[in-house]
């Protein structure tokens, strides 16, 4: 109970706007832990944790690629007045020949027909036994009794695409770590001290108005336009030849724009708890819509929520990885513009269905903010894209189960596809 009492003080000291906004020194140097200031834009100052391997990997090192892991993607997406979104893939970039899911059809084309007002996907089809799930394709309808319609939008993707294994003697390969509302870098200790260890360079920024990072009062630094060109300068700032992309929640969002934005140099996406592809929205009778005064009122109760909705079990040891990943320590104007600045209508399911990345999703099954159903959606939509629901998870399955967490990670940046046969093999 003393100790609950005193976790729940520490929580609304910082909810009560005791935030620990401070601000470095602008061109620090890297210290010795890390951590460093970025400025993005004048007075706009994010904290970066950045472990570089000591000594990069020497010249000629890494193994030659050749056309190992080369996949052709090919896909027509065609979005119908009435809201219908149909896929067709037409290439050799094809859930079954890639990932191997076990559908009982190895035909190479395949098409998908989705009415865009659908919020539930079809169920995920279990891999074999160890390895991530796949999300199948069912064509609404047979495309030979489709009736002549005039779409509305016709997007053709023809891509060649070298998704290869990243080890972490690799020095042309940086994972990117962009936690969402009301998180900090701190929630990826786990990940950034496993990847780090393996000799991975690691990445991690502070949102605006999160952990250290400079906190403007004014609810236009909180839009999802400011925060996204916060991590394109900071993606710009670090990336390598070979970027691997990690989200949590809200922080999914910019993984995927940063991913539409550079192509050519994002190899492979990791969503957490991100939810469906559908285009960011503020609700319009969302708690976050109050003044900031009777927010600050509120800050217990949504202490207790956040607790309960974003980790499976309340125990002593959930409460002190939420005190120690900083998590919910941001003040209650930041929030509310946080919450109320979540307006994208470009990151709609074309959008993400433009994307040509291999994309892992992983699900903390009891998470109460993000539905499995969303998670499945996004799994279909995306052209190459694994499944994982972690049983005993919830929103926060990353400082929950950090061990199976890191190896599902780990597995997926070690991935290399087969290439399909009779492409690049000549």
């Amino acid at each position: 109970s003393i100790m609950l009492n005193s976790i729940t003080d520490g929580l609304l000291c910082c909810l009560m706007g005791k935030t620990t906004n401070a601000v470095g020194p602008l061109d620090s140097v890297e210290s010795s832990n890390g951590y460093s200031f970025m400025e993005v834009k004048p007075g706009r100052i994010l904290r970066v944790r950045h472990s570089a391997p000591p000594h990069p990997a020497p010249e000629g090192a890494e193994e030659p690629h050749h056309q190992r892991g080369t996949v052709h993607c090919k896909r027509r997406i065609t979005v119908y007045r009435n809201g219908q979104l149909v896929i067709e893939n037409l290439g050799d970039a094809v859930r079954s020949e890639i990932l191997h899911c076990h559908s009982g059809s190895k035909e190479p084309n395949s098409t998908v027909e989705l009415e865009l007002s659908e919020v539930a996907g079809q169920a995920p089809m279990q891999g074999p036994a160890g390895t991530p799930g796949c999300a199948t394709r069912e064509a609404a309808a047979a495309p030979g009794k489709r009736r002549k319609r005039k779409p509305k939008k016709v997007i053709t993707i023809d891509c060649k695409k070298q998704i290869t294994s990243c080890k972490g003697t690799h020095s042309d390969v940086v994972l990117f770590f962009i936690h969402g509302v009301g998180g900090s870098l701190d929630i990826w200790k786990e990940q950034l001290d496993f990847f780090a260890k393996l000799g991975y360079e690691v990445v991690a920024p502070d949102l605006a108005g999160h952990g250290c990072s400079s906190a403007p009062q004014i609810a236009a630094a909180y839009t999802f336009y400011a925060l996204a060109e916060d991590m394109r300068a900071v993606f710009k700032r670090y990336a390598k030849k070979r970027n691997i992309l990690i989200g949590h929640s809200y922080g999914v969002s910019f993984c995927t724009f940063l991913a539409h934005e550079y192509p050519d140099l994002v190899h492979k996406v990791i969503m957490i708890n991100g939810g469906g592809p559908t285009a960011l929205e503020p609700s319009l009778c969302s708690i976050f819509n109050m003044p900031t005064c009777v927010l600050h009122c509120l800050s217990p109760c949504l202490a207790w929520s956040f607790l309960k909705a974003g980790f499976a079990r309340q125990g002593a040891k959930e409460k002190q990885l939420l005190k120690e990943g900083n998590a919910f320590n941001v003040s209650s104007f930041v929030l509310r513009a946080m919450m109320s600045g979540q307006y994208w209508p470009e990151g709609d399911e074309v959008y993400h269905a433009e994307l040509a990345v291999p994309v892992l999703l992983v699900h903390g099954m009891h998470d109460k903010f993000v539905p499995v159903e969303e998670d499945q959606r996004m799994a279909e939509i995306l052209l190459i894209a694994f499944l994982k629901v972690i049983d005993e998870g919830s929103h926060m399955v990353m400082m929950e189960c950090p061990e199976t967490v890191n190896t599902l990670l780990h597995e997926f940046v070690l991935w290399e596809p087969e290439t399909p046969a009779g492409d690049g093999q000549g």
